[in-house]
């Protein structure tokens, strides 16, 4: 895989940012003022800590792991989207954070290839943590090179939910399992005045789900090639377009799904103004009770010559991880407390008890307060599990294929227009 983050690319693209005079969401600091040389503080730069699911339990447990370790400080860091930018600001500087907390996603993948974070696999073993860990997100998190990035930690599910009360008002009395009964469903719905799919098509939920729906007719290897290398001819890719095409001009999705967000899309679904969206965990655990008791979860509908014998949803075990910097580095002693502090059943547990989050490691912890990602984790062989595109996206195909999304998700473009604007996204990386 090219990447655009080569050192050279590295610098020049961090150098832009450095100049930069406002970084928000850092709690105050620039990102220049990440690193602390004091071999007594570790700086913990992570996306948890406002609003962000899980955010109050990782709060919580800082605070259990100060206690626990009086003689160690923690500064944390936080940002949003935009952690990965800041972070590699920071970089350039040798100024980063000890630890990182982000998703194996886009600018993320060539961080350890350019050196900007560490090859975890020895720590993993020296401390004994890698049967804390389940095989699938080791695997996950190990490159080409046989490096692994980050420590996993959060995982998600990412089923289809569906609210079978607005279902029933609008006379759909089972949950679709086709494309055919999807259509006939989305119909039903809106002679009621229901929107049936709310999607963020102009965002990355949208692109999840219109790789989902692409991968109806696709392999897991050929599922692989095309998310790696852009190319979407095969007879398989063609189907799978094709059949999003027929179910976005058939009324499927609510409408305007171009310039829906994933906010609009949850809001929709949680005011039930929609009766059915594509969910991670981290939505599911958000859906308000007196929705969530009459939501059901599943998988995506197929149609006729699928790849799969059952509806599909999406697994992924790189939600968030614990990256290592070379700072981090010369304070390893103190980085290695606070990974094990967070891999302690007890903590893990709490996560996914108190905030509903899936894990990537071993816990016999249940989301009993969340009962749509327990339902979600129970869905078991009962669906098929398609790839998540991310880890195979070229970084810089990552946030074109966002704008191919919108286009995709726009009524009246064609199949071929469709697959022209997903390979064109391919085009710089």
């Amino acid at each position: 895989m090219h990447s655009p983050l080569t050192r050279r690319g590295f610098l020049a693209a961090g150098s832009g940012a450095a100049a930069a005079t406002v970084l928000p969401g850092l709690s105050g600091c620039s990102a220049l003022a990440g690193a602390d040389s004091d071999p007594h503080t570790l700086v913990v730069h992570s996306q948890l800590g406002t609003t962000a699911p899980g955010s109050p339990t990782y709060l919580a447990a800082l605070d259990r792991f100060r206690k626990e370790n009086p003689g160690l400080k923690v500064k944390n860091l936080i940002n949003g989207d935009d952690l990965a930018q800041v972070y590699e600001t920071s970089r350039l500087a040798r100024k980063e954070p000890d630890v990182v907390m982000v998703n194996l996603y886009d600018k993320t993948l060539a961080w350890t290839d350019v050196g900007a974070t560490v090859d975890v696999k020895d720590h993993l073993d020296a401390w004994g943590l890698r049967e804390r860990v389940l095989p699938q997100a080791l695997a996950a998190w190990t490159d080409a090179k046989g490096r692994l990035r980050a420590f996993p930690y959060f995982a998600t599910n990412w089923p289809i939910a569906y609210n079978r009360a607005l279902l029933d008002r609008a006379g759909v009395d089972a949950i679709p399992t086709t494309g055919d009964e999807l259509i006939s469903a989305a119909r039903k719905l809106r002679a009621k005045g229901i929107a049936p799919v709310t999607v963020g098509g102009n965002d990355w939920t949208g692109q999840k789900l219109l790789a989902q729906i692409i991968q109806t007719f696709l392999t897991e290897d050929e599922a692989r090639h095309a998310y790696s290398t852009g190319d979407f001819g095969s007879r398989g890719a063609r189907e799978g377009i094709d059949y999003f095409v027929t179910l976005r001009d058939a009324g499927v999705f609510a409408d305007k799904a171009q310039g829906l967000t994933s906010d609009t899309m949850t809001t929709q679904f949680n005011t039930r103004a929609a009766a059915i969206e594509s969910a991670m965990s981290s939505a599911l655990a958000k859906v308000p009770a007196d929705v969530a008791r009459h939501t059901e979860v599943g998988g995506w509908p197929l149609a006729g010559g699928a790849a799969h014998d059952k509806p599909t949803i999406l697994r992924t075990y790189t939600l968030i991880g614990f990256w290592i910097s070379p700072n981090g580095t010369k304070k390893i002693d103190a980085v290695e407390k606070f990974v094990r502090f967070m891999y302690r059943p007890d903590t893990v547990s709490r996560f996914i008890e108190e905030s509903g989050r899936d894990m990537a490691l071993r816990s016999d912890a249940v989301s009993t307060d969340f009962p749509l990602v327990a339902a979600a984790q129970r869905l078991g062989s009962a669906v098929s599990q398609v790839l998540l595109p991310d880890v195979y996206v070229p970084p810089a195909a990552a946030q074109p294929l966002i704008t191919a999304t919108s286009t995709s998700f726009t009524r009246g473009t064609s199949a071929a227009k469709v697959r022209a604007a997903l390979e064109t996204a391919y085009r710089s990386a």
